[in-house]
């Protein structure tokens, strides 16, 4: 179960909530999130979000999967390995972005005899790709690099998660180039800044300061998608 603050659908504002993925049994697709509100009025209450039965939507292991087996990034673990440094792999953030999702994971390096891992590389996957990078607006710039459009996840609400319909129509949702000056860039750098906020605060055990970034994280993805023009 991981804590956030998002905006849930129908909601005018973004709210604390608990939210955990489900996958059906035996299998490893995310088929649904379970979201406990944690805010006023509305504490305890149970909303279920369900993703279309016919649309596949990776769930965190098959990441976690597509991630071990990307050569690239298997063999700059592995070196990291050889040379004595301990790899820790962070959390797998799933963040809905408009009506697709984005996972992050955050590669830290402790060096043999050392104490405070260190931020090394980014991961960062959307459906079918996966990146690493030193940063993580590198890897955004990178991963939406393609003027291509890529089918999206068939269900939206006001924040980007997976709506409550099920048999929504399959939509599109075409990606940028790659951003890299002017009101891009500046997107860039604050979802670097968001990210770099909420890692830290992950560590420090501080729960709604990290929800908080997670969800400025996510508006400027989404701006970013919005102020980049398509080709």
């Amino acid at each position: 179960m991981r804590h956030m603050i998002m905006r849930l659908p129908g909601e005018k504002e973004a709210e604390f909530i608990y939210m955990t993925p489900f996958t059906p049994r035996g299998k490893d697709n995310l088929a649904a999130w379970m979201v406990a509100r944690m805010d006023g009025a509305n504490y305890g209450k149970l909303f279920v979000y369900r993703f279309p039965k016919q649309s596949l939507v990776y769930g965190p292991k098959q990441i976690a999967n597509r991630i071990n087996q990307d050569t690239e990034i298997s063999r700059q673990i592995t070196l990291w390995d050889q040379r004595g440094s301990e790899v820790i792999r962070g959390e797998l953030l799933v963040i809905p972005i408009e009506e697709s999702l984005i996972y992050v994971q955050p590669i830290y390096l402790r060096a043999e005899g050392g104490s405070i891992p260190e931020l090394k590389r980014v991961v960062i996957a959307h459906e079918n790709r996966v990146v690493m990078a030193e940063t993580l607006d590198e890897g955004l710039n990178t991963l939406f690099g393609a003027g291509a459009s890529r089918p999206a996840v068939p269900a939206r609400d006001t924040a980007g998660a997976a709506a409550p319909v099920a048999g929504a129509p399959v939509v599109t949702v075409p990606v940028p180039p790659a951003p890299t000056t002017g009101r891009s860039a500046e997107l860039l750098r604050e979802a670097q800044q968001h990210y770099d906020r909420a890692i830290a605060a992950q560590r420090a055990g501080n729960w709604a300061e990290y929800g908080r970034e997670i969800e400025q994280l996510g508006v400027a993805i989404r701006s970013l998608r919005s102020a980049t023009p398509e080709r």
